[in-house]
């Protein structure tokens, strides 16, 4: 077996990096080049970026640049196709109808269950390649078939968050080399390939809001979704009015507009069909039991069971010990502890240990 798991030499290992011009996924490339692999680099245009020069971005502008210069120096093929339409649709739509809607979304889950998991890997198998390989910071375990998914060894960078959502399918196709390093090794190697990405900084949670706020992106997109409304308190009394729903989220303090509370207050809730908000105090924004639909298992095993096992809301959270109770296509989790601003459109990820077993969508 050689390092990517395949019965073959590696110069007879087809493989294709999805290389979004950053320092990872240009490490990856050209770690397995010089590994001896088949390699071509392939990266999506996704958005147009006027400011070429944005140092946070991915896949737009001087990203391009940089991934087709770290091909021509280390002479392996690269391509770029133009996925924007499918990157409109398949996520910054999604992403501007979830604020719309009242939700918070998470556009880099969704960016891996469409464009780069869907779309990319399908072109990877025309291609006839053995494996799509990215530089996310996760690990898969396990041969050909029936493959499991892990936190990285990082765990200050780790991406497994992100991937909840993929099929078994596609985890069984692509490979994460780079989740067994440190990020400082990585940079290491940077240096060591005399990249010019080598000091590039990290891009964004949110590559394709261009400007200092998401909001911006919402109002160009759907103008008409900034109806003026009421702002409530718990008791239901009317103290100020908001500038549209999809100009908040929930646990939100700064830029409402409400003051001389005798407690700070925050958005518990957002309710788009009356176009209220609720606000309260931070304490009052703490639940335990979150349900949620649209469940993707990576494990099978615990498929229709209650799990003790530990779970997470966002990416940047320590997983919380607690029960899982799932069935069909949606279920619950109920915390051991008290988890604060959660809102519908995040993704409840499942743990146990170190193992991702699978997510859903919080309603």
């Amino acid at each position: 077996m050689n390092s990517l798991g395949f019965n073959k030499k590696e110069k007879d290992t087809k493989v294709i990096v999805a290389m979004s011009g950053g320092v990872d996924s240009s490490v990856a490339a050209v770690k397995l080049k010089k590994e001896g692999y088949d390699v071509t680099g392939v990266t999506l245009k996704l958005y147009n970026q006027s400011n070429s020069s944005k140092s946070k971005s991915c896949c737009a502008g001087i990203d391009i640049e940089d991934a087709k210069k770290v091909a021509e120096q280390y002479n392996f093929p690269h391509h770029v196709l133009d996925y924007q339409d499918r990157f409109f649709d398949g996520v910054i739509s999604n992403f501007v109808d979830s604020y719309a809607n009242g939700e918070t979304p998470v556009p880099c889950i969704q960016c891996n269950q469409t464009v780069k998991f869907s779309d990319l890997l399908q072109e990877s198998k025309n291609l006839k390649a053995d494996t799509l390989v990215t530089g996310h910071y996760a690990i898969r375990k396990g041969g050909l078939k029936g493959s499991k998914l892990y936190k990285a060894k990082d765990r200050t960078k780790d991406q497994s968050y992100f991937l909840f959502a993929t099929q078994q399918d596609q985890l069984d196709y692509v490979r994460f080399p780079l989740g067994s390093y440190l990020k400082s090794e990585i940079r290491n190697m940077a240096n060591e390939y005399k990249l010019i990405v080598n000091d590039k900084p990290d891009s964004q949670d949110i590559c394709f809001v261009t400007s200092d706020s998401y909001r911006d992106l919402i109002n160009k997109l759907q103008p008409d979704v900034n109806k003026e409304g009421n702002i409530f308190d718990e008791d239901g009394n009317k103290i100020g009015l908001h500038k549209g729903i999809a100009n908040y989220t929930i646990g939100q303090r700064k830029g409402i507009g409400v003051g001389g509370q005798e407690k700070p207050l925050y958005v518990k809730e957002l309710n788009k069909d009356q176009n209220y908000i609720v606000l309260a105090p931070y304490e009052n924004l703490q639940k335990n039991k979150f349900f949620f639909k649209n469940i993707n298992l990576l494990d099978y095993s615990i498929k229709n069971k209650e799990l003790e096992c530990s779970a997470k809301i966002r990416s940047t959270q320590n997983e919380i010990l607690g029960k899982l109770n799932l069935n069909e296509d949606s279920g619950y989790f109920l915390f051991n502890e008290p988890v604060s601003t959660t809102s519908p459109g995040q993704a409840c990820v499942f743990y146990k240990n170190d193992q991702v077993l699978g997510g859903g969508w919080i309603t």
